[in-house]
């Protein structure tokens, strides 16, 4: 399916069939696209909707609700989508560099 296989902006939302317990089959499904800025999975089950987030390949995972977020998150794509995460305090990793010097004070 075309439209699930490209990266679309705007108010699109791709819901598919498949068969009941194939969680796996819809993890290689969701994967197989070259995008993954974001995701959204909608169920009662949230240990299964956990598993899904964990294996899902997309920079955010939205769990029973989709485009809400919070500015102090981090954001940012997988693959195609973005080139790595921005805003949040985990993007300050990515400027700091660490440096440990040791030293003996006695000179002989």
């Amino acid at each position: 399916m075309y439209i699930a296989q490209e990266e679309s902006f705007g108010p699109v939302m791709v819901i598919s069939k498949f068969k009941n317990g194939d969680v796996d089959g819809v993890l290689r499904r969701a994967n197989t696209t070259e995008y993954g800025l974001a995701s959204g999975v909608f169920t009662r089950d949230l240990s299964k909707a956990l598993y899904i987030s964990e294996k899902l390949e997309a920079g955010t995972v939205f769990i029973n609700t989709y485009n809400k977020t919070d500015v102090a998150a981090p954001f940012g794509g997988f693959k195609q989508s973005g080139f790595g995460k921005d805003l949040g305090k985990l993007v300050l990793s990515s400027l700091i560099t660490h440096l440990t010097v040791q030293m003996n004070e006695k000179t002989t």
